[in-house]
């Protein structure tokens, strides 16, 4: 039952962050295991969008795909992702991006999962948590590149 929580300040305001993390179409771009990421369908409605999508990941020879629904709610700031299929017994995972002093975000990273098979959570388990360590800096990184890397 891995879990991994983080709080993070990023200086660019919300609703950059926000857009950043819901373009989940680009992970592959810059976010580490990410190997490809399809979007089955994806409904709006009164300023919400409901995806599906399927992400792959991958470490040397170990490739793995799994499906989520992503709930995206621009006006509260939050994503919520809910685990459908793959190779988990359960993720949730949780974005949350409260303003900060001087246009600033801060961040709210939450992610609760665990794996079906005993032999992949030994393969990838200490892996995934490097990974989603390094989130943050991923995601800091990308938001200096599209929006350009503030003064301080």
């Amino acid at each position: 039952m891995p879990q991994f929580e983080t709080k993070r300040l990023v200086r660019h305001p919300p609703e950059k962050m926000f857009a950043l993390v819901a373009d989940i179409e680009k992970y592959p771009e810059f976010l580490p295991l990410c190997t490809g990421l399809a979007v089955r369908s994806r409904k709006e409605k009164e300023g919400r969008t409901l995806l599906v999508a399927d992400m792959s990941v991958g470490y040397k020879a170990i490739r793995e795909t799994f499906t989520t629904q992503v709930f995206l709610k621009p006006d509260e700031r939050l994503i919520d992702v809910k685990y459908i299929d793959g190779p988990f017994k359960y993720l949730e995972n949780h974005w949350r991006f409260d303003p900060a002093p001087d246009g600033r975000t801060e961040v709210h990273f939450f992610i609760d999962y665990e794996f079906k098979s005993r032999i992949l959570s030994a393969l990838m388990g200490s892996m995934f948590d490097r990974a989603f360590r390094m989130f943050s800096d991923a995601f800091e990184k990308r938001a200096d590149a599209v929006y350009g890397a503030p003064t301080a």
